[in-house]
């Protein structure tokens, strides 16, 4: 089996941990800590709304679906300035929902491995002026294919991407002119983002906006023995007649035959039945060409159409809900293991425990991300630093007050009235 490498996701629902933890508080506690991880997540939510207006701003002069006017015409330094601002959040908020970025040498041996889709495809990276792609959640899977023309069935073990994110801006149509590259599939200096999901790590090539596909070579070998094979049959026995009169009427015409070749009825019927037979061959073997490469192209489309799960600004709305997940789960847990420490914890020693409490009560292997967890209970006061920088939690209710003090804080209007 295909090993899986633990990630930073949390494979838990944010609603599912809040339980998990509260298994382990005192009955007359329970009800106080799920009210403690509503507030916090509350909190957080607000938070993450800031994120998602600053999110839609920097994409609106890139959004290709936007139906409302704009008001303002940004210059194209502007513009630079506002697709990296889009880059910086992008990246950030990936990295809050725990996304991994995808190297290129992955994508290297992705175009080099077997594809599950039994296609080559092609990806042109200098196309691309902005490319950030990003993959969370790994699943080691099994499916049976068909080998030797569907006689044989094997079994293929491969590791699926639970979630994958494209963004890709391509370079301006200058580029593509000096390549005298037409008929794109895409528009020069667009802006593309689609979010997919239950990708196999050997297709991911598939997933790009400007990918070509192209003949195996066995693909190659079943249009192309089978030409040779009756190309060979039509010379043979409808165009060796046709080819001696060609020969005849050649040397005529070059002066290497003195004696004319008369063309008669059927000198020409023979004639124009063996120019017909080739003609007739050749297109049919351009058209099996076509059909192939149709056949692979909607195969490649029907991949995507159950694998895409959304597009454009609406992957902004998946990445938020993502990323507030995680950040509030990654809180819960710290918070819950500090408070029921017998003394105070290491960064180390927590992030020990918590892995170690996912691996062994509940059979899931994760690389807690022990430092984002921590440093949101810190700007929330929520815990204190000890000697040697061990963490300990701030009681329940004290917690809950500090919480509720920060929402009190959140729409300050009486305090702004009062001072008028």
């Amino acid at each position: 089996m295909t090993d899986v490498v633990p990630g930073r996701f949390i494979p838990f629902r944010k609603a599912d941990v809040v339980t998990m933890c509260a298994r382990a508080v005192d009955n007359e506690e329970r009800g106080s800590f799920e009210d403690f991880a509503a507030v916090l997540a509350s909190l957080l939510h607000f938070e993450f709304h800031s994120r998602l207006e600053a999110l839609k701003g920097a994409y609106q002069p890139f959004n290709p679906d936007a139906d409302t006017r704009t008001i303002i015409e940004l210059s194209p330094d502007e513009r630079r300035a506002a697709q990296r601002r889009l880059v910086d959040e992008m990246t950030s908020l990936l990295d809050d929902a725990n996304f991994e970025p995808i190297s290129r040498a992955e994508v290297g041996r992705a175009l080099r491995e077997e594809s599950l889709m039994k296609l080559r495809l092609e990806v042109d990276f200098d196309d691309f002026d902005e490319l950030l792609f990003y993959r969370r959640g790994e699943k080691a899977r099994e499916e049976t294919v068909r080998t030797w023309l569907g006689l044989r069935e094997r079994t293929v073990r491969f590791v699926s991407y639970q979630k994958v994110l494209v963004y890709v801006q391509f370079k301006e149509a200058g580029h593509f002119e000096q390549d005298e590259r037409e008929d794109l599939a895409f528009e020069p200096g667009s802006t593309i983002i689609k979010l997919f999901q239950d990708v196999p790590k050997a297709d991911l090539e598939m997933l790009f906006p400007n990918t070509e596909v192209r003949m195996r070579r066995i693909d190659k070998l079943l249009i192309g023995l089978p030409a040779v094979v009756s190309g060979i049959a039509i010379v043979a026995t409808k165009l060796l007649a046709s080819l001696g009169l060609l020969l005849l009427l050649l040397g005529f015409w070059l002066g290497f035959r003195d004696e004319p070749v008369e063309l008669d009825q059927a000198a020409l019927v023979t004639l124009g039945a063996g120019l017909g037979a080739v003609a007739g061959y050749v297109l049919r073997q351009f058209n099996k060409f076509k059909n192939r490469k149709i056949e692979f192209m909607k195969a490649l489309s029907e991949n995507l159409y159950f694998r895409n799960l959304d597009n454009d600004a609406g992957v902004f709305h998946h990445l938020l809900d993502a990323a507030e997940e995680e950040e509030v789960k990654e809180a819960v847990l710290a918070y819950h293991f500090l408070r029921h420490a017998e003394h105070p914890l290491s960064l180390d020693e927590l992030d020990a425990r918590i892995e170690r409490w996912f691996a062994e009560v509940w059979d899931a292997s994760l690389d807690f991300e022990v430092d984002d967890g921590v440093a949101k209970l810190e700007r929330l006061s929520l815990v204190e630093r000890r000697s040697g920088g061990r963490l300990a939690a701030v009681p329940l209710d004290e917690a809950k007050r500090r919480l509720d003090e920060i929402w009190d804080g959140v729409f300050d209007y009486h305090h702004a009235a009062a001072s008028v």
